[in-house]
Order: structure tokens, then C-alpha cells, then sequence
């Protein structure tokens, strides 16, 4: 993948710099990242649609995801989920920022700083994690593929310091080996072609059942394909999943997190713990759904 600067992007697209900034800041453009002060945007990326002054209530929750990003609405669902789905991964893999500040960085696209020091990784994992889903709600209805997997990492571990360790690949997969929960995970020299077979059983199927998206993600998170993120990555695509197959997503909070990590290690004998636990996250989601009005 190719990119380019904002000046480049103005000159292609006929307007101001300051347009295109926007335009990323908003998430309006997919794959553009920011590393320091700078932003990187995919060479092919296509200049976003004026927005309509007039659109037609949505009638799901991709529609009216898809329509108030488009037309910059805050306060919706949209913007609930952006700030909820990514405090709550975040945090499950270690992040100290609070809800309060994951909000503010959404919201006003600056960091308010409190009491004691803030990880620059969590900040930069913050803002990442925000284009994580715009790319999920753009790709929600395409099949899953290695290229998109990728595209995820991608976009989550730029900027980081890990993207600046000659071992870590971001946006590839692992190079050393590495455990999850202390349990073993898919060597390096077999992820490639595991994760092919994982993709490959999946795919055969257009439409997958509730249980078809967790069985995938136990799969994805025991390969472990990633050096760091498989957790995150692999929630985002249960995220994007759960909206292709029309099933009502949901957020795994910190209260369901013992209850997550126990139902993805006993998925082989006892399936109940898992599907429970995200059932409950489900029926947390349908009381935000009912709140704004989304029908499910």
C-alpha cells in the first residue's frame, strides 16, 4: 500500500489542506493514519461524498452507523459505540486511559491530560482504534480476508513503539513465538497457512450463525497470529462480523472480562461459558439500541 501527504491529497481531490485534514480527523477517509503530527492516506483513497441535506431515516444499525458518521453527527449511536467498543477493548489489554478521556480524544480530537503520567501507546492506540471501526462499519458487508486482517493491524499498531522494534512486524504476522493466558499459540512459521484454513472453513458459508462467529474467534485468538493486538483485532472483526450477518453486536466490558478469557480457554468442552457471556454483552447492546431507537 501506497501513500501519501495531505498536500498531495488537496492537489489531487481541487481543495484546501485544511478540508483533508478534517476529512481524516473525522475517520471520513478509510486507511489514513497519523504517525506524530502527520498524516498518511492511502493513495487510492476516494475523496468523500458531499453530504446529502436531506437522508431517509436508517432502518438498521449499519445504515444509521454509516449515516451519522457520514454527516458528523454526535451524540448518536455512532458515537456512543466509537467511545464505548474501544474503551473497553482498549482496556482489556491494559490501557490506563479512563472512559472519561477515551471520550474527550473522540470528541474534541486533542488529549486532555489529569493527575500522573499518560502512556503515549495508549493515546496512539486510542485514536487508531477509532479508524479500526470506520473501517469495519466501510467493510461490514465484504468477506472476511488475510489482506483485511491485516489492514486492521495495520491501522492499530502504527504510531507505536512496537511499530519501531526491528522484530515486531505491523500489519503481518508474528516473527517469535507467543502465549496467551500461558496457553500455547500457533508457531510463526505455521500462522500464514493456519489462518488461510481458518478464512477458507469460514468463507465456505454466506451467512454464519451466532455461534459460527465465536467458534471463529476462539480459533483466531488461539493462532494468536499477531505479535501484539490478536485481542483487539479479533474483536473488531466479531464487531464487523456480527453486522454483515445481522446479528446485534456487542462489547465485552471490564465485569465480563474473567467471564470472556474462562469461556474462550473451556470453548472445547463447554461452549455455554463463552456464548453466555456474550449474550449477556448482546442484551447490554439492546438496551443502547432500544435507547436510540435502532431496531435490531
Amino acid at each position: 500500500m501506497e501513500y501519501a501527504s495531505v498536500q498531495e491529497i488537496a492537489r489531487k481531490w481541487g481543495m484546501s489542506e485544511r478540508s483533508v485534514r478534517n476529512y481524516c480527523a473525522r475517520g471520513r477517509i478509510t486507511g489514513a493514519f497519523m504517525t506524530g503530527k502527520t498524516w498518511s492516506i492511502p493513495c487510492d483513497a476516494v475523496k468523500p461524498a458531499r453530504k446529502p441535506r436531506d437522508r431517509k431515516a436508517a432502518s438498521s444499525l449499519l445504515e444509521r452507523l454509516k449515516a451519522e458518521r457520514e454527516s458528523g453527527f454526535n451524540g448518536g449511536i455512532y458515537h456512543r459505540i466509537q467511545i464505548d467498543l474501544t474503551y473497553n477493548s482498549n482496556h482489556i489489554e491494559g490501557s490506563r486511559l479512563s472512559h472519561d478521556q477515551t471520550r474527550y480524544i473522540f470528541e474534541t480530537h486533542s488529549v486532555g491530560l489529569g493527575d500522573g503520567a499518560v502512556d503515549v501507546d495508549d493515546i496512539v492506540e486510542t485514536v487508531n482504534h477509532f479508524r479500526c471501526i470506520d473501517m469495519v462499519i466501510d467493510k461490514a458487508m465484504q468477506p472476511l480476508s488475510e489482506a483485511m486482517i491485516k489492514r486492521l493491524h495495520l491501522m492499530l499498531k502504527s504510531g507505536t513503539s512496537d511499530s519501531r522494534r526491528s522484530w515486531f512486524t505491523v500489519g503481518d504476522y508474528k516473527k517469535i513465538p507467543n502465549e496467551v493466558g500461558g496457553r500455547e499459540t500457533t508457531p510463526p512459521g505455521q500462522t500464514a497457512s493456519e489462518m488461510r484454513g481458518l478464512l477458507r472453513d469460514y468463507n465456505q458459508a454466506s451467512l454464519h450463525t451466532f455461534d459460527d462467529l465465536l467458534d471463529f474467534h476462539v480459533r483466531f485468538e488461539r493462532i494468536h497470529p499477531f505479535q501484539d493486538g490478536n485481542g483487539r483485532v479479533g474483536r473488531l472483526i466479531l464487531f464487523k462480523e456480527c453486522l454483515r450477518n445481522g446479528i446485534v453486536p456487542f462489547i465485552i466490558t471490564d465485569e465480563l472480562k474473567l467471564f470472556y478469557y474462562r469461556g474462550l480457554q473451556m470453548w472445547d468442552t463447554e461452549r455455554g461459558y463463552l456464548r453466555d457471556t456474550c449474550l449477556t454483552a448482546q442484551d447490554q447492546m439492546k438496551v443502547v439500541l432500544d435507547y436510540f431507537q435502532v431496531p435490531y
